[in-house]
């Protein structure tokens, strides 16, 4: 996975001009560069890369051309960087792997208390194998992945499934549930093993990062939500708890 700093490298590479950092960081992660729970990634991305031209000036990756809008530094002097501005930078990608692991656990306790209170004995994995939550209920057995991620300023969810991962899951009673976090509310689109699948053969899901994982974009609008495209309404599985059996 891609740090913002790498991935704003790698955007500014493919567009050739000067873009603004809501651009930037659209484009990262509508191309899968980028795997964040943040609620505001545009602003992460804005404050590494101003960060990465204060500390390094003349050596900076990037250059700003106006207002809020950076290009790659052709003229990059090589220069090794000093102790100092390497902690910096490595406290600031630190933070966003914090920030997106204490997301991930919330999610994981919040699915967890609406098994328990649906009767479910349900607990959290100790060690990650892939899954995060079994549960049981009337002697039949449930293996549930939990994503979680903060409505973004483009108005969507962002998920990543490691491909390896879910290939190797495949059997049993396996669900996904993506937890939605907005802005006044959490929502819960629960799918079966079987209809992430079926969106993956349907190209609504996608493959990125040379083919090792799936990024899964979902949308909520008007009371609706759409898996990838407008075209793949899931209004059915969201909030269907019902669907666990």
């Amino acid at each position: 996975m891609s740090t913002f700093k790498e991935a704003a490298i790698e955007i500014l590479k493919k567009e050739h001009k000067a873009l603004h950092f809501t651009e930037i960081t659209r484009l990262a992660l509508e191309k899968g560069l980028l795997e964040t729970e943040g609620a505001t990634p545009e602003r992460t991305m804005n404050a590494q890369i101003v960060m990465d031209i204060k500390n390094k000036g003349k050596a900076s990756d990037f250059i700003r051309t106006s207002s809020s809008t950076y290009d790659l530094n052709k003229n990059k002097e090589i220069k090794p960087l000093t102790k100092k501005i390497e902690e910096k930078e490595k406290e600031a990608e630190e933070a966003v792997k914090i920030e997106s692991s204490y997301t991930g656990k919330a999610g994981e306790n919040l699915v967890c208390s609406e098994l328990l209170f649906r009767g479910f004995n349900a607990s959290i994995m100790s060690v990650d194998v892939g899954m995060d939550i079994i549960a049981t209920k009337e002697n039949k057995l449930f293996s549930i992945q939990v994503k979680t991620s903060n409505l973004n300023k483009f108005n969507t969810y962002v998920f990543q499934i490691r491909k390896v991962s879910f290939e190797r899951h495949d059997a049993g009673n396996i669900f996904y549930i993506f937890v939605l976090r907005g802005e006044k509310e959490t929502n819960f689109l629960i799918l079966p093993f079987y209809e992430v699948q079926k969106k993956v053969h349907e190209k609504a899901i996608l493959t990125v990062h040379e083919n090792k994982n799936y990024r899964i974009n979902i949308k909520v609008r008007n009371g609706s939500v759409f898996l990838g495209t407008m075209q793949h309404q899931m209004d059915y599985f969201l909030n269907n708890w019902k669907l666990i059996k």
